[in-house]
Formats: structure tokens, sequence, C-alpha cells
């Protein structure tokens, strides 16, 4: 905001040049403009003497009399343009001088260098295509409130480049997900949003009403339960990388709806399913951010932390890493292990499980303590009931959960295709609650699935990961917030 200028002042000033636009027959709000080029590709591509039609937001201006620069950007860059009266006529520098930052303007002209060797359009024309009523943010400062970052996002990027590389990024990462699960043969499907049972993992859903068929409905918790019905249907590689809802609470690594990626491979199993995560990872890694080490840096630019993706990564059972923590942890009673969480400052409470006691341990001690890669495998069969039991130790299930940044980016089971064994664990986890099993799904089962390897990946966490960033609302363009008063 201008010195000693009120933001009223400000908003009257801008309302006045909309006038004098009108009174000039401009239409400040214009229609269509074919472009030739964009910004940002044109510069990446420069070359003199094109003829060029292109279209932003005025992003600066440097004025010099007779002699206007300004650069125009849109999300994916920005370009010099050089405009006098000579070269665009007098009505349309006229028009020019009632223009500010922010507005966004269509030119034409040709490509030059400048002296200072800058890449540049000299204008021969111009067409206002949308006034700004109000100001971009300080252009020095740019916009440092994370609230308003957030609830504005239209702010964040117009004025934080940091913030649209991030988001940038991720639109590269979600669609080289898909061509290297396509390149594999995997093919992208559909499942319900929309469910009558809520299930595929442990979560609270959001319940909503269907008026016309007179029955509740739940946003989906995972499509896992309609994935492995396409298995029985005879599709051998499936994916959907879509949303997920879970009504649970929001924190840097939580936001209520998510974009999730599940994948299923017939014939395969866990171990196949995490050689495929390892080796996508890496690929998005070295594509996108130039190499395996992945920097994470505080607010000051200081790096707090290197993340290692060289391969191979780790690999480590359940039981091995807790017995890290304590030699002697499963050898324990019940009771002695939940003495031993207060001697190591693991809060738990009176109504955990014993299984869930050592989850916790695993959980604060371990998880999120690791951070370069570590595939956890062969956990207890009551953390993961929709896994097939290991064969050698029937308390464990042929699982992977991938461990990065100090929490779980993916996990990876070995299927479990037994209906029989698959309505037990199922009635185990609902407990009372008989009517949360979804009875369509273990019919498909009874029809018979082919043994399988399945995967969940997190992408915002995964994006996090691979950006450097710490707060998953910095990778969703519109987190949910709490509603202002």
């Amino acid at each position: 905001m201008e010195e000693g200028v009120t933001e009223q002042q400000l908003l009257q000033i801008r309302q006045d040049k909309l006038e004098a636009l009108r009174k000039l027959g401009v239409n400040p709000f214009g229609g269509k403009y074919p472009v030739s080029h964009e910004p940002g590709p044109l510069k990446a591509a420069f070359e003199d003497g094109l003829s060029v039609k292109l279209a932003g937001r005025i992003v600066a201006h440097r004025d010099m009399g007779k002699s206007q620069f300004f650069d125009i950007a849109d999300a994916q860059g920005r370009i010099q343009c050089f405009l006098n009266a000579k070269g665009v006529g007098e009505e349309a520098f006229e028009i020019f001088q009632l223009l500010d930052l922010g507005d966004w303007i269509g030119v034409e002209g040709e490509t030059f260098t400048t002296k200072k060797g800058e890449p540049s359009v000299r204008l021969s024309g111009l067409t206002v295509l949308s006034k700004a009523l109000r100001p971009m943010p300080d252009k020095f400062h740019g916009l440092a409130d994370k609230e308003t970052r957030y609830r504005q996002r239209y702010l964040d990027l117009m004025s934080n480049e940091s913030s649209r590389d991030v988001f940038l990024k991720r639109i590269g990462m979600v669609a080289e997900i898909r061509r290297f699960l396509e390149a594999r043969g995997f093919l992208e499907v559909e499942t319900p949003m929309l469910q009558p049972v809520a299930g595929g993992a442990a979560a609270q859903p959001f319940k909503t009403h269907h008026n016309a068929l007179d029955m509740p409905l739940y946003m989906r918790i995972a499509p896992e339960l309609f994935l492995k019905r396409l298995l029985v249907g005879g599709f051998t590689k499936v994916y959907e990388l879509n949303r997920n809802f879970r009504n649970e609470g929001i924190s840097r690594r939580h936001n209520p709806e998510f974009t999730m990626l599940e994948a299923y491979w017939a014939y395969a199993d866990f171990e196949t399913m995490a050689d495929m995560v390892e080796e996508m990872i890496c690929h998005l890694a070295e594509t996108f951010c130039g190499g395996l080490q992945i920097e994470h840096k505080n607010d000051a630019g200081d790096v707090t932390r290197t993340i290692n993706l060289t391969r191979p990564w780790k690999r480590v059972s359940y039981k091995d890493l807790i017995c890290e923590i304590d030699a002697n942890w499963f050898d324990y009673t019940p009771e002695k292990r939940r003495e031993r969480c207060a001697e190591l400052g693991v809060e738990i409470s009176d109504a955990m499980e014993d299984y869930e006691v050592t989850q916790q341990v695993f959980e604060k001690l371990i998880e999120e303590k690791t951070f370069d890669p570590c595939y956890v495998t062969h956990v207890p069969k009551e953390l993961v009931p929709l896994a097939k039991q290991n064969p050698e130790d029937d308390r464990v299930v042929d699982v992977y959960e991938l461990i990065i940044n100090g929490q779980e980016i993916s996990p990876g089971y070995s299927e479990l295709n037994d209906p029989i064994v698959q309505r037990e664990r199922l009635e185990a986890q609902a407990g009372e609650e008989t009517q949360d099993i979804d009875e369509a799904f273990i019919t498909a089962l009874e029809h018979g699935m082919p043994p399988a390897g399945g995967i969940g990946i997190g992408i915002d966490r995964l994006i996090m990961m691979l950006t450097g960033v710490e707060n998953i609302r910095d990778v969703i363009l519109f987190p949910h917030m709490r509603k202002r008063d």
C-alpha cells in the first residue's frame, strides 16, 4: 500500500480508473483473447523477432515517462513488456495510464532483447481483459501471513513464487504417477465416493443421507473394498488416484479431505509392491527435485534435515524395531509393557489394548524419529485386518509401512483373499457394531479374488516430503480452515 494512502482511498482510486476506462469506451472486463504464447514458456525458449500475442497479470511496472516497462505473468512465469505512444498509439498509451498492478491485459508485438540482455516484447497493441479493484499483496514482502495464504490461496499464488513452484511440482508429480503406472499396465478406474458402508480403513466417516433412496451414505474413507471387487471381476492391475474423507482432527499432517493413490496387482505380494513404490518415488525425486537428496528448511531458509532416498531402502520387521527400544519387550507381561511406557515417556490410556500399547511405542519412539526411507514389515495382524497372515508366524501379516520424514507415506499388503478369515477379522474389528461389516464385499470375496499385492500412498504427504515443506496445508490448494467469527 502506498505510504499515507488508506485502503479505502486505494479502492476508490481503482474505482475511479474503472469509470475512466468506461468513459473512453473500454470494457474493463473483456472477453475472448486468442494468444500465441504464454509469458513463462516464451521467456524460457526466447527468440528475437517473433510476432506474439500473449496475456497475463501486470506484476511489475517501471514508469520512464514516454517509455513504460512492465512485466506480465501467470502461474508459469513472467516476461517484460515495453510500451510507448509511438508503438501503440496515443489512445492505447492513455488507456495504459489507467492500469494498475494486478490488472489482466492482452498484448501483441515483437520480441527483442534489451541492451541489458532482458528478453522483452515491444508492444504494438494492448487490450484490457480485467481491471483489479483490489491491490496485490505488498510487492516487496509478498504475502507472509500463513493464515491469509491458506484462506486466500489466489493471493499466495500471485505473490509467492515458492508456493507456485510447490503446486506446479505437485501437478507434474501427479501426472507423472499416472504415466508411471499406465506404463506398467495399470488401468485407472473410478469407484464410489458415496458408500453404504464406510470400509477399507479404521476411521471416522462423514455421514450424509440420500433422499430419493431414503438411506444413509458415507463419504468414503478408502476405495479399497471396491477396487478389490474389480480384482474379483478379472481386472489384474487397477489403481485410483482421488480423494478420501475422514471426519477427524486437523493438524500439520492431516486434512479432512486428502488425496490417496491405491493400486492393486493380481498375483503380486507386498514385497513386489514395495519394489514398485521405491522405484516410483525415486523416479519422481530425480525428475522433479534434481536428485535423491531432499532438503527440508525452516522459515529462515536454514536446512534442518536432508532426506536420503538412495536405493536400496532399509527393510526391517516391526518386532525388530521395537526390540531396538527394549530387547525384552515381547517377553514382558501386558502389565509390564504398560510400566515400561511410563519409563519411556510414552503416553497411553487405560482403554488401549495390549497391541495398541506397543503401537504407541512404535509411533512415538520409532516412526516420528525415522526420516530416511524405512519399510517396516510384518506388523501385528490386529493393525491390518485386510492383509494376509504370514505363513511362518500367524501373529503378524505380510505388509509394509513405508516411513519417510517421520510419518507413514505408504502402506502395502499381500491382500487377504480368504473370505472366511476376512469375515472373522472384520467382525473382530467391528466388535458389537456388526452392521459396519460390508457384506457385499464378503460376498464378492466368496466368488474368488486372486492373490494380489496392494498399496496406498498419501499423495499430500508424499508431496510434502519431496518439496521440503512441513505443513500439509502448503501442498493443498484449498485446505480446510476453521470458520472466522
